[in-house]
């Protein structure tokens, strides 16, 4: 029995004394835990004290960007302003988190009888939705027990009762309505157009100086409401090269949603102003503003961190007066040939003026005459100037020329007889005067058809003989186009603008095809690249990136414009495949275009200033009662071309599709490209003696 008791006891002591150990251990572990949890805490409130502020301060931080800030001015190359900024008072509502519906409509009956608002804007469903919240009880009573004990069912919902309420309201109940409710109702539907957390202008147009002053000494007390200066776009020059100018969003549209993605990703907010069109598109990283950046304090205060500045300054190639005589010439002369006869189809011109060693723009402008119920109106066409092509005729006989010369077809001072061609299957084909025995430069000073129909088959590999066939040859066709590409015509010019079309280029593989397409007869150029083409005539061989913008300038806090941080370099996209020697040749031809007896040219520009360029005239056909199907031929014109004629200061493209019907029984040609040439290269004669 004392043995069971001895052991007994021995257990409990071993019981007792491993419990101990356990406990013993347990608090040692604690004692080890408060120990690190001690050290870690003096790290933190001592050693690392200042580390952790300010990971504290970051993440309870709050930084917002204000408005956005005023844009950058566009200036011409001689420093005449074309775009600045105007201040506009704005009153605007951006509405509290935890506002209700209530005291909204408490706010709009405070404000609106301090601002002078058009209420008839307000539309008949506002007018209800209104009266519905403004008289809750008596629109519930529109409702019937049923569609309540449907509505409990959940069979309809609360959106379908609050429909039907509005809805019944009755025309006597919407009478009732005072014009100051009409006006709080127009207040609130402008509090609460588009997204909750939108800042809705409520008004930026005439905001008198005791409107803005109510809403900026009480704004404190107004809930939401506060005012700003924002800033629109001013055009010193009124409509003078307008378009291209470019527009920007507003502050309600703010970016396009189309290009949301594109912008979110550059660090801009939905709201920023941005260029949206042409130049403004174009040069929105220059043009755009940096915007205030402030703390958020509290609820209602903030603390400017950052102040925001107007963006960088844009100085174009464009002389605004130069320009501004461009529109009125091609406004006046228009409207001239449309009194003439057979001019029933024509209504634009075109005129691009280049600085020929630089690519620099120096005027362009296209113009439109529109018939308004008998008389006729001007209205900017310049756009098209981008994306309007057309057949350019004999302009481009200075290329095909160079192939010539390029694969031996041709020698320099060759003489070939200008007579009507005959080929296998085909009509005659002839120049518009048969001219004889005649040499390369006789060929381009009048325009010969036929020497350029020999050349082009010397290049398939047969010399001409009436009745002869011609086997298509797609080596020479190529050999044509990658010439005419190397001048830009058929490709994109490069110019500093967001839109730009190529022309129509033909795929058909008929033989004869060839003998059209080396006279200007078979695909379409724009007039921009009708002018990178006579540019690179005029410079010896180089097609030049032709471009509008020509610095940028550092923003001010002044009228001053700041200093240049960027040029625009002449940039050569590529040189002209052929030997100087032949170039010079072509140049000789153009230069017996204008200046030679008889030249085709002649008359186009003033002697006095030592012209070279080329002719065009081109049939084309039209739809003229948009059906879709090409049921008429009309003559297109146009001139290329540069003065003077060994040291160019400027070249000068001027097209006028459709100037003349021939199917009439008259043979009168309009001369509207000819005096559009010789008035615009007279007037820059003088800008620029």
């Amino acid at each position: 029995m004392r043995k069971k008791l001895n052991k007994k006891k021995r257990t409990i002591s071993k019981i007792e004394s491993f419990s101990k150990k356990r406990w013993l251990l347990f608090a040692s572990f604690l004692l080890l835990v408060f120990l690190y949890l001690i050290i870690q805490l003096g790290n933190v409130m001592i050693l690392h004290q200042k580390k952790y502020q300010k990971s504290l301060k970051q993440l309870t931080y709050t930084k917002v960007e204000g408005p956005s800030s005023p844009r950058g001015r566009i200036y011409d190359r001689n420093g005449n302003l074309l775009v600045d900024n105007k201040a506009i008072k704005t009153i605007y509502y951006k509405k509290d988190k935890q506002a209700t519906t209530q005291e909204e409509i408490h706010l709009a009956y405070t404000v609106s009888p301090h601002l002078n608002i058009d209420f008839s804007k307000l539309e008949d469903r506002n007018m209800r939705e209104f009266y519905a919240e403004i008289h809750p009880k008596k629109v519930k009573k529109y409702i019937t027990d049923d569609e309540w004990q449907k509505y409990n069912a959940k069979e309809i919902s609360l959106d379908e009762i609050k429909n039907m309420e509005i809805e019944r309201i009755r025309e006597e109940d919407l009478n009732t309505l005072t014009d100051q409710d009409k006006k709080a109702a127009y207040l609130y539907y402008l509090m609460n157009k588009g997204y909750t957390y939108d800042e809705k202008i409520i008004k930026n147009q005439d905001v008198s100086d005791e409107e803005y002053a109510y809403i900026a000494e009480n704004n404190q007390t107004l809930g939401g409401f506060n005012v700003k200066l924002d800033w629109e776009r001013v055009y010193p020059y009124g409509d003078t090269f307008r378009t291209f100018l470019g527009n920007v969003s507003s502050s309600t549209s703010g970016i396009p949603l189309e290009e949301k993605d594109y912008y979110l990703s550059k660090g801009y907010s939905l709201n920023d102003r941005v260029g949206i069109s042409y130049l403004e598109k174009q040069y929105e990283e220059y043009l755009h503003g940096k915007k205030d950046v402030y703390q958020v304090m509290n609820r209602h205060e903030l603390k400017l961190l950052e102040e925001g500045t107007r963006g960088n300054d844009i100085v174009l190639s464009i002389d605004i007066h130069l320009q501004q005589e461009v529109e009125r010439i091609l406004g006046e002369q228009i409207l001239r040939a449309k009194g003439e006869p057979n001019t029933n189809y024509y209504n634009h011109s075109f005129v691009i003026i280049q600085e020929p060693n630089t690519g620099e723009i120096l005027a362009m402008a296209g113009k439109q005459v529109v018939n308004m119920d008998g008389h006729y109106e001007i209205r900017d066409y310049s756009p098209s100037l981008l994306t309007s092509p057309m057949t350019p005729g004999s302009v481009v006989k200075g290329a095909s020329m160079l192939v010539g010369y390029n694969e031996g077809a041709v020698q320099i001072g060759e003489y070939m007889i200008d007579e009507c061609v005959k080929i296998a299957g085909t009509p005659e084909k002839c120049s518009s005067q048969t001219l004889g025995r005649i040499n390369d430069i006789t060929a381009l000073a009048k325009s010969s058809n036929v020497y350029q129909f020999k050349i082009a088959m010397r290049v398939v590999g047969k010399e001409y003989q009436r009745g002869m066939g011609l086997p298509f040859s797609q080596e020479a066709f190529d050999k044509y186009r990658n010439m005419y590409h190397s001048f830009g015509l058929g490709v994109k010019t490069g110019i500093d603008l967001p839109i730009e079309s190529l022309g129509y280029t033909s795929k058909d593989t008929q033989a004869g095809n060839l003998l059209d397409f080396v006279m200007g007869q078979y695909e379409t150029y724009t007039p921009i690249q009708l002018s990178q083409y006579i540019t690179a005539i005029a410079n010896g061989g180089k097609r030049l990136q032709p471009h509008l913008l020509k610095e940028v300038r550092k923003s001010t806090k002044g009228s001053q414009m700041g200093d240049v941080i960027y040029t625009f370099k002449t940039n050569v996209l590529n040189t002209i495949d052929t030997k100087e020697e032949y170039l010079n040749r072509v140049k000789e031809g153009f230069h017996a275009v204008t200046m030679s007896p008889g030249g085709y040219g002649r008359n186009y520009m003033e002697d006095q200033f030592d012209p070279s360029g080329k002719t065009g005239t081109s049939q084309s056909f039209i739809d003229t009662d948009q059906d879709g199907k090409i049921d008429t031929e009309t003559i297109s014109t146009a001139f290329i071309g540069y003065a003077p004629t060994n040291n160019p200061k400027m070249t000068i493209t001027v097209t006028s599709p459709n100037s003349s019907n021939p199917n009439t029984a008259t043979n009168y040609a309009s001369l509207v490209t000819m005096r559009i040439t010789k008035e615009v290269s007279s007037k820059f004669f003088e800008l620029y003696p």
